[in-house]
C-alpha cells in the first residue's frame, strides 16, 4: 500500500514542479524582475502555440510542419540504427575488421556532428534529404558504439555450443549474438530517437522550406522568444511521444530479463 501510493505521488510531485517552475517564470515577468521582451512568457508561448493550432502557420498548417520534422527524424533513426546494428554486429565478431576500421570510426566519432549539417545543405539541398542525413550520423554512432561493445560481451559458451551444433558465423550472428547484445541496443535507442529530433530540427534551423525548426529559425529572426519556445513545446511533445514508446517496445522485447537488472548504459 505504502508502495502503491509512493508511486502515485510521483507525478503529481513532477506536475507540482512545473507548475512552479512556470508560475515563478510568469511572476518575475509580471513583476518586471526579467524583460518579456527577451525572456517571453509562459502565458505568451501558450497564446503563441494557440494561434499556430487555430490559424497556421506562415509556412502552413501545424501539423503540417509537425509532420515533416517527425518524417525526417523517422527515417533518420531508422536507417541510423539499422546501420548501426549492422557494422557493429559485425565489426564486434571480427577483430580483424575491427582493427582496420577503428581508426575511420574514431576519425569520423571525433567530428562535430553537428557542423556537417550545412556540408549536407550543400550536398543534398534544403529538402527533407539533408535533415534526414544529419539524423543519420547522429544515431549511427550511439547505435553503432552500444550494438559493437554487445557483440563482443557475448558469452563465448553460447558461441561454442551454437558451433558444436553446426550453426554457421552468419546464423551465430543472427540467433545468438544478436539475441544476446539485444539489452545493449534497445539501451540506447532512447538517446538515439533523442539526437535524430536534433539532427533534424538543427537541420532545418540551419536551412528549410518546412518544418518545426524553421518556426523557431522565423520566430528567432523576429526576435520572438515565445514563438521560439512555443516551437521547443511541440518538438518536446514529439519525442516525449517516443520516449513512452520505446519504453513500452523495452518492456515487451526484455520481458525474458531478470527485473531489478539495469541496462547496460548507452555509450557514446
Amino acid at each position: 500500500m505504502r508502495t502503491l501510493l509512493r508511486r502515485s505521488m510521483v507525478p503529481v510531485i513532477q506536475i507540482a514542479i512545473l507548475v512552479a517552475l512556470l508560475g515563478a517564470w510568469q511572476l518575475a515577468v509580471d513583476t518586471k524582475s526579467i524583460s518579456e521582451f527577451f525572456f517571453g512568457s509562459p502565458t505568451g508561448t501558450f497564446r503563441e502555440l494557440y494561434e499556430w493550432i487555430r490559424r497556421g502557420t506562415v509556412q502552413g498548417p501545424l501539423w503540417q510542419q509537425a509532420w515533416v520534422t517527425l518524417q525526417e527524424t523517422l527515417i533518420g533513426f531508422g536507417i541510423g540504427v539499422v546501420l548501426g546494428v549492422l557494422l557493429g554486429m559485425v565489426l564486434g565478431r571480427i577483430p580483424l575488421l575491427a582493427r582496420i576500421f577503428n581508426v575511420y570510426i574514431g576519425t569520423l566519432n571525433s567530428v562535430p556532428r553537428i557542423v556537417l549539417g550545412s556540408v549536407f545543405i550543400i550536398w543534398f539541398g534544403l529538402g527533407m534529404g539533408s535533415k534526414i542525413a544529419l539524423a543519420v550520423v547522429l544515431v549511427f554512432f550511439t547505435v553503432f558504439f552500444n550494438a559493437f561493445q554487445g557483440a563482443r560481451d557475448v558469452d563465448a559458451g553460447l558461441i561454442a555450443n551454437a558451433k558444436i551444433l553446426g550453426a554457421g558465423r552468419a546464423s551465430v550472428l543472427l540467433n545468438v549474438v544478436l539475441p544476446s547484445a539485444f539489452s545493449w541496443i534497445i539501451a540506447s535507442l532512447r538517446v538515439a530517437f533523442g539526437l535524430a529530433i536534433t539532427g533534424a530540427v538543427v537541420g532545418e534551423i540551419l536551412g528549410a522550406t518546412q518544418g518545426l525548426g524553421l518556426l523557431i529559425q522565423q520566430s528567432q529572426g523576429n526576435f520572438d522568444p515565445d514563438g521560439v519556445y512555443a516551437g521547443l513545446v511541440v518538438t518536446t511533445l514529439l519525442a516525449a511521444v517516443a520516449e513512452g514508446l520505446i519504453t513500452l517496445l523495452e518492456r515487451r522485447l526484455l520481458r525474458w530479463k531478470p527485473r531489478g537488472r539495469p541496462s547496460p548504459a548507452p555509450a557514446t
